[in-house]
C-alpha cells in the first residue's frame, strides 16, 4: 500500500534515479569533422589524411548515402570501433552536422508542400514529394 509518506519518499530520490538512468543511456561522443564521401560506403575525409570509415543505425545511414550531402563539410559524434572505422552516435541524439559560413548545422529534410520536417531524406510521408535538404542552425 502507498502511503503519503512512502510517495514522499519515491519523490525524493525520483530525481537521482532518472539522472542515474540517463547517463547510463547516453554514449561518450567523440567529435569528427572532414569532407564527407556519401554514398553506400560513406568515407570522412579528415584534415590529417587519414579516412574514418563511417557506419551508424538505419536513420543515420540514410543521411550518409545522400548525394546533396557529398563534398561537404561534415561533423559527426560518436565513438572510434577500430583504427579506420567510426561509429555515429544514434539519430535521436542529433549526432550529424554540416559546416558551413561559420555556422554549425543540423541535417534536417523539409516539405515545403505540407510544411513537414524530417530528418532523414526520401519522400514526404504526405504528398510523396522528395524532401528537400534543409540545413538549420536549430531544430526547435
Amino acid at each position: 500500500m502507498l502511503t503519503r509518506r512512502s510517495f514522499a519518499r519515491v519523490l525524493a530520490i525520483a530525481p537521482a534515479i532518472a539522472g542515474c538512468v540517463l547517463r547510463a543511456e547516453t554514449p561518450s561522443a567523440t567529435s569528427l569533422r572532414g569532407k564527407l564521401r556519401a554514398g553506400d560506403k560513406p568515407v570522412l575525409g579528415l584534415p590529417d589524411g587519414r579516412r574514418a570509415e563511417l557506419s551508424g543505425d538505419a536513420e543515420t545511414k540514410q543521411v550518409l548515402n545522400d548525394s546533396r550531402l557529398d563534398g561537404i563539410d561534415f561533423e559527426v559524434l560518436g565513438q572510434w570501433e577500430s583504427a579506420a572505422r567510426f561509429t555515429i552516435n544514434p539519430m535521436h541524439l542529433r549526432a550529424m552536422f554540416v559546416h558551413k559560413d561559420g555556422k554549425r548545422l543540423f541535417v534536417t529534410y523539409w516539405c515545403d508542400v505540407c510544411s513537414i520536417r524530417t530528418y532523414t531524406p526520401g519522400l514526404c510521408l504526405c504528398c510523396r514529394k522528395e524532401t528537400d535538404l534543409d540545413l538549420r542552425a536549430s531544430i526547435d
